[in-house]
C-alpha cells in the first residue's frame, strides 16, 4: 500500500455528536463523482442526513476549502486524483468525527497509465469505550485477478488485529468469478457477514455479480435496504442499520 499525499479532514460545522449511538445507520454509495455538482444528488443527502449516522462515498469529489454537501457532518476522506484543486476518492462523513483516520493508495493502478485506488480507515467510539472500525474501499478494476487479489491481501493486513466490531463495505469490482471468491476468502478470514443484498436487483452488478458490499462483523443487523436511483449515480445506495451488541 501507498501513503496519498495528505489525509483530508473536516469537522462538524456545529458540534459532532460525542459518541456512535447504541443502533445506529449507514449508507454506502458509489456517487460517480455527483456528490456535489448534481441538485438533486445534494437534496437527496439533506433529505436522509438525520436518519443517516455514516456516509460512505466512493468517487466523491470534495475540496478542504468549502463545505462537502451536509455541512453538519464531519468527515475524512483519501483522495487518489486531482483535477483543478478538486480531489476525488472515498469519503467517509458522520455525525461522530472519527478517532483516528488512515488514508491509503492500492498498490497497483487502473491499466498502465491511470490512477492508484483509494481507501480509507477510520475509527470511532460508542460510549462504553468499544472501537468500531469502518473501511471505505474502491477496489481495482480494470487489473488482472493477481493484483486484485494482492490488493485484498492488503485490505487483511490493515484489518487482522482489531478485535471489535468493523464494518467494511464499499465498491468492490467484483465483476468475474475469481474476484468474487477472493472476496469470500477475505471474509472468511476476517469472520465478516455480508448483508444480504443477493437478491436485490437495485444492487449495482456487472455480468450478473454484484460489485457493492456491506460487511460487518461484531454487530447486530437490523434491516438493510437498496434505493433505486439512476438519474444520480451510475450505483444505487446501500443501507443498513446496526445494532451493537
Amino acid at each position: 500500500m501507498f501513503l496519498p499525499s495528505c489525509l483530508h479532514h473536516r469537522s462538524c460545522a456545529v458540534k459532532c455528536e460525542s459518541f456512535v449511538p447504541e443502533v445506529f445507520s449507514l449508507l454506502c454509495w458509489n456517487v460517480h463523482k455527483n456528490n456535489t455538482k448534481n441538485a438533486a444528488m445534494k437534496s437527496y443527502f439533506e433529505s436522509i442526513e438525520k436518519d443517516c449516522d455514516f456516509l460512505l462515498l466512493q468517487e466523491a469529489n470534495f475540496r478542504d476549502d468549502s463545505a462537502f454537501t451536509l455541512p453538519n457532518l464531519a468527515f475524512d476522506a483519501a483522495a487518489n486524483l486531482e483535477v483543478r484543486k478538486t480531489f476525488y476518492g472515498v469519503l467517509t462523513a458522520s455525525k461522530v468525527e472519527s478517532k483516528k483516520a488512515e488514508a491509503f493508495l492500492s498498490q497497483g493502478k487502473e491499466s498502465l497509465f491511470g490512477p492508484h485506488k483509494s481507501l480509507l480507515l477510520s475509527s470511532y467510539f460508542f460510549e462504553d469505550n468499544t472501537e468500531l472500525l469502518i473501511l471505505n474501499v474502491h477496489a481495482l478494476n480494470f487489473r488482472e485477478s493477481k493484483s486484485y487479489q494482492r490488493e485484498l491481501e492488503s485490505f487483511l493486513q490493515l484489518l487482522k488485529t482489531h478485535k471489535g466490531p468493523m464494518i467494511v463495505a464499499g465498491d468492490f469490482n467484483t465483476w468475474s468469478k475469481t474476484r468474487r471468491q477472493k472476496l469470500e476468502e477475505l471474509i472468511v478470514e476476517i469472520g465478516l457477514v455480508a448483508v444480504p443484498l443477493d437478491h436485490e436487483d437495485a444492487v449495482k452488478h456487472f455480468f450478473g455479480k454484484h460489485l457493492d458490499f456491506i460487511l460487518y462483523r461484531g454487530l447486530l443487523l437490523e434491516s438493510f435496504s437498496c434505493q433505486d436511483l439512476p438519474e444520480l449515480s451510475d450505483h444505487n445506495p446501500l443501507f443498513a442499520r446496526f445494532k451493537k451488541i
